[in-house]
């Protein structure tokens, strides 16, 4: 890392923590004059049972790895920007501000991010595309809803068989040179609180009743509601805030493919 680069991360990583402080403090607010909607596990999977829609997060969950991590890596900042992204899934911080300060630190070009797909394609994560497989087998509809990047969500769409307009995810933005221009802040998955947008419009948009989210992180948590149920998936990483407040939690997509099989 240049001595530029690290003064550059040093002032990103000052403003974080502040941006944290202040997230802590609202979030802290909002809770005390909300209630949470919170279901039993056997009522989970009954719902996962007869679910017309199911999301699934992508990073950690439906592939093995963080993509932004695993950008940052192949782009030499990798360090500071693994610790920013455990704050962002453990909930500590709002995911607009962890995105926002992880992206002005890798400043990808779109040459670097095209090789990173060619060079070390994201991994599925064992069992995922048997549970897809099946769901769409049931005519459960099955979409991906992500905070990270399009362009790597789209690849993983593409081997798991689901159509891209069922694809929501964050839009990198370049120049014409295709140096890094920013992203598109005004998708939903750019903001804290966006995957619970996203399920409301496909419900408005669908007529679904029964939509479950399964995810690794806090964004995946708070997508429910307006998500029917909310199923917690430890498989590659287990965030301990999302374990404990998950009412049905697995660490395997077996357990889901165990779960349609009783049907």
């Amino acid at each position: 890392m240049t001595a530029r680069t690290r003064c550059r991360t040093e002032t990103v990583c000052r403003r974080f923590e502040r941006a944290r402080a202040r997230d802590s403090q609202q979030r802290n607010l909002t809770r005390a004059h909300q209630g949470i909607t919170m279901t039993t596990a056997t009522h989970a999977q009954e719902l996962f049972r007869r679910a017309q829609a199911v999301c699934f997060d992508v990073d950690s969950t439906v592939i093995r790895e963080e993509g932004i991590d695993e950008l940052a890596k192949f782009c030499g900042v990798g360090d500071a920007v693994t610790e920013m992204t455990r704050s962002a899934m453990g909930g500590s911080v709002s995911f607009h501000t962890a995105l926002s300060e992880r992206l002005s630190i890798i400043k990808c070009s779109r040459e670097q991010v095209n090789k990173l797909l060619t060079d070390h394609p994201p991994q599925l994560t064992p069992g995922v595309r048997e549970l897809v497989e099946r769901l769409h087998q049931r005519g459960v509809k099955v979409f991906l809803i992500s905070g990270g990047f399009r362009c790597i969500v789209e690849h993983v769409a593409s081997q798991l068989h689901i159509p891209l307009d069922h694809v929501y995810a964050n839009r990198l933005k370049f120049y014409f040179n295709g140096e890094y221009a920013g992203f598109d802040e005004a998708q939903p998955t750019a903001q804290s609180g966006g995957k619970g947008t996203v399920i409301r419009r496909l419900k408005e948009q669908h007529g679904f009743e029964t939509v479950v989210m399964i995810g690794d992180g806090a964004t995946d948590l708070e997508a429910c509601p307006p998500a029917s149920a909310f199923i917690g998936f430890g498989g590659n990483v287990v965030r301990q805030q999302v374990k404990e407040k998950s009412s049905w939690y697995v660490t395997s997509f077996g357990e889901l493919l165990k779960e349609l099989e009783k049907i």
